[in-house]
């Protein structure tokens, strides 16, 4: 698939695509990266260990996080995606699920919108995605984690959110899949989805996994936000040998080598 200039190998290649939260409230890096320059390095440093993707947040999705007006996300989020854009040649996605912020990060220069609710928080998002024709990582997301049988409700929720994508004519090659992992799940189902995260291969697009340091690492080991990269680099492994094409996470150096080692061992004959 293509995103911004550089085409991706679906099949064969998983990629990192580097977060980069502009916020002051994230679960794991809040506060870090909000001055412009920083932000800059950050890519820059992130690029260097082998990122493919920038993923550019204005607003905190943890657990409790506080809503930020459209206005504000977009003044945080505008000037970076500008600016990343003017310095380095990379493709940058959005992680946002207001369509004026979407369409605020697409004119900034924006390759790709990440929709934490795949389509179904906001009415329009399927149509500014569609309206200019950008790459888009969907997301699985529900109001509460209640479920009669959890993986194949995960399907019938992950096809609606196609079936939308596909009536406001987001073209097929433009979709990428998220399982969601943190997001209206239990630890142990989030664990499930992991492991059966090769599951998503049905619908036929692109996955992308987004473990990095979060609570289900944490939980398992018992440790810290600050220490949860074992566990990271464990579901990146895992990301690998079940055929995603993409993980979302904060370490870019450490992942790049699970990856490579991890398909070195996979494709050997």
């Amino acid at each position: 698939m293509r995103i911004g200039n550089r085409v991706f190998d679906t099949v064969n290649r998983t990629y990192c695509m580097g977060i980069l939260n502009i916020t002051p409230d994230s679960f794991s890096d809040g506060g870090k990266y909000k001055e412009l320059d920083v932000a800059l390095k950050r890519t820059e440093q992130m690029i260097e260990e082998g990122a493919s993707i920038i993923d550019i947040g204005g607003e905190s999705t943890r657990p409790g996080y506080t809503m930020l007006s459209e206005s504000e996300e977009m003044e945080r989020i505008a000037p970076v995606i500008e600016a990343v854009k003017a310095r380095f040649d990379i493709p940058v996605s959005l992680d946002t699920y207001k369509s004026k912020v979407a369409l605020a990060g697409i004119k900034a220069g924006a390759d790709m919108i990440n929709d934490i609710w795949g389509l179904k928080y906001d009415a329009d998002m399927a149509n500014v995605i569609a309206e200019h024709d950008v790459a888009c990582c969907l997301m699985h997301n529900r109001k509460e984690a209640v479920y009669k049988d959890f993986l194949q409700d995960m399907a019938g929720d992950m096809t609606e959110t196609i079936q939308i994508a596909a009536r406001a004519g987001i073209a097929g090659h433009n979709i990428i899949l998220d399982p969601g992992i943190g997001f209206a799940k239990t630890y142990e189902q989030n664990l499930l989805m992991i492991n059966h995260i090769d599951s998503l291969h049905m619908f036929g697009y692109p996955i992308l996994l987004g473990t990095s340091r979060k609570s289900v690492i944490g939980l398992t080991l018992d440790l810290p936000v600050e220490e949860r990269l074992e566990g990271t680099l464990a579901t990146t492994t895992m990301a690998v040998l079940k055929g995603c094409t993409f993980v979302r996470v904060h370490d870019v150096k450490e992942n790049m080598r699970i990856i490579r080692m991890t398909e070195a061992i996979r494709n050997s004959q």
